[in-house]
């Protein structure tokens, strides 16, 4: 699950850094473009955002897993011993 939410943080991170990059060309400023460059840098902001949430729970996911395997362990040395 950690790694799922890695590479989906890491993704929004690449489209969070497209939308700042086409808010500083020419491309936004053009009349039939999609929207203003303000726009653009909300929304690379909003997905910067999400991707560093996604990033934290990645983070959480891999520590608690991390845990269980731990406490398993203990479980398994536990039940030799007797």
């Amino acid at each position: 699950m950690g790694r799922n939410l890695y590479i989906l943080a890491g993704t929004l991170l690449v489209f969070s850094m497209i939308a700042f990059g086409v808010s500083y060309t020419h491309i936004a400023q053009q009349p039939s473009s999609p929207g203003d460059s303000s726009l653009w840098r909300t929304m690379g902001l909003a997905l910067f955002f999400i991707s560093m949430v996604v990033s934290l729970a990645a983070i959480l996911s891999s520590l608690f897993e991390q845990a269980e395997r731990h406490t398993e362990e203990e479980h398994r040395q536990r039940r030799k011993k007797r």
